[in-house]
């Protein structure tokens, strides 16, 4: 089993300079494999990428959403980035690997690329599909819920929820002192971010996956 996630730049044509997004995206992706076989970036802003442990999927979905959303905007009077990204996961088997990633295929990128068609439809920016309905059903409404902020943050509060994502532990303290601000500012970003929230939806999804994969 792998995961497999599917995704788009929202908006992106609006930014002339289109490496403001590119360059920090795949110096995100660079540090998670080697492309193109283990990551893609095509058509200008349309990506796939192969994740060897499906438990860490979601996760890795959180970590692309705060790198786009911490872009600065066009208009400086805003404080929600010009762009954002829908992602589509798929969880399941991968029967062919090719020398690139657009090149393999199985289920899992199967289910990536069906729930992908229908993000816009179903307006969600986050979707997922596997093997387990009751599973995608529980899931996919959690992340529509969650969804509903995810969407709004600002470039501050997608800044903050990058490093709680890559330093799982750190503290309150610690972020401010990354941030440069207090720790009450942390505290003010945290809540605004609704960072508890999201990284129970993590949990529950990895806890969940796990025991679907035993």
């Amino acid at each position: 089993m792998i995961g497999v996630i599917k995704g788009d730049i929202i908006a992106s044509r609006k930014i002339t300079d289109q490496e403001k997004w590119l360059s920090p995206l795949k110096e995100h992706l660079s540090s998670w494999g080697d492309t193109p076989r283990d990551w893609e970036l095509m058509w200008g802003d349309f990506f796939q990428i192969e994740i060897s442990h499906p438990e860490d999927v979601l996760k890795k979905v959180f970590e692309i959403k705060a790198l786009i959303k911490k872009i600065e905007p066009l208009d400086e009077r805003k404080k929600i980035s010009t762009i954002d990204v829908r992602m589509a996961i798929g969880i399941g088997e991968k029967t062919y690997s090719g020398t690139r990633i657009s090149e393999s295929n199985g289920p899992a990128f199967i289910y990536a690329g069906d729930k992908f068609d229908v993000l816009k439809k179903e307006n969600v920016t986050i979707g997922l599909k596997s093997p387990w309905e009751g599973f995608d059903e529980e899931m996919n409404l959690y992340l529509k819920l969650a969804g509903t902020f995810m969407d709004k943050w600002s470039v501050s509060s997608a800044e903050l929820i990058g490093i709680v994502l890559k330093k799982n532990n750190t503290t309150q303290e610690e972020i401010g002192k990354i941030l440069g601000i207090k720790q009450s500012g942390v505290s003010g970003r945290w809540n605004r971010a609704n960072v508890d929230e999201l990284m129970e939806v993590e949990k529950i999804f990895r806890r969940k996956i796990k025991n679907l994969l035993k």
